[in-house]
């Protein structure tokens, strides 16, 4: 099988190597499977889609929706060169995935409108399917209603054209969608469970998604969550597009 490539830009250790944990775990790949780079530490290397089964794009700190004045070299130039890869990937139409930051890299790619309308704090949501999502093949046995875990500066308030949303939630119109047939984002985060959350809650607990003193409230908020559906996405993808 041909590997599966795993793009992060999470440039805190702790947070990054948690990520590649979680994707490991929920899509059943060893670390010879999927190859991880780390985007945000050095400029992406030749990049050769023949060479992988698909792509994922991990979550990040970065907001795409940002003023460009605000951001720091290495978002622009991460930017910049996903926007590159995109080029690619989507004439190809290649399977990708991307959880959270996937929505601003490939939405704004396809002229999606992404800015801070539909934020969400960190935390577990109710996700509702879509008819479109109900017969999608990456949410193959999913509930048509499940929890998931959200937590995000910006979002998609319109989708590109020609996109299909596939998922819903009260407070975010947008958690799930398709552009063309093979390329996927998500706003909640498929990789999480409630350990690597409330390690998220720590290492992030000075990063503007929540007032730092109450880190300690959402962890125990995230120790009562049961969130065990949305990991079956990232195996689907697997299962789908492995070769």
């Amino acid at each position: 099988m041909k590997p599966f490539l795993l793009l992060a830009t999470r440039a805190d250790d702790a947070a990054a190597e948690g990520e590649y944990r979680s994707f490991l775990r929920f899509t059943g790949l060893s670390t010879h499977d999927l190859h991880r780079v780390r985007a945000e530490a050095a400029p992406l290397p030749p990049i050769n889609l023949a060479d992988y089964s698909g792509i994922f794009v991990g979550g990040s700190p970065y907001n795409s929706s940002d003023p460009e004045r605000q951001k720091s070299t290495d978002q622009r130039r991460v930017e910049r060169e996903l926007s590159g890869l995109l080029d690619i990937v989507v004439d190809a139409d290649f399977p990708f995935l991307g959880a959270c930051y996937g929505v601003g890299t490939l939405g704004r790619h396809q002229g999606a409108v992404i800015d801070q309308t539909f934020a969400e704090p960190i935390g577990e949501t109710s996700i509702n399917l879509t008819p479109a999502g109900a017969q999608d093949p990456l949410l193959e046995a999913m509930p048509a209603t499940f929890k998931a875990f959200v937590g995000h500066k910006e979002a998609c308030t319109t989708v590109p054209e020609g996109a299909v949303v596939l998922a819903s939630s009260a407070g975010c119109p947008v958690q799930m969608f398709r552009v063309r047939q093979n390329l996927y984002a998500t706003q909640f985060h498929p990789e999480l469970d409630v350990d690597a959350l409330v390690e998220r809650i720590h290492i992030y607990r000075d990063a503007g998604y929540f007032p730092p003193d109450q880190a300690s409230d959402y962890m125990r908020r995230a120790r009562r969550s049961l969130v065990v559906e949305p990991a079956r996405i990232l195996l689907n993808f697997v299962r789908r597009y492995a070769r």
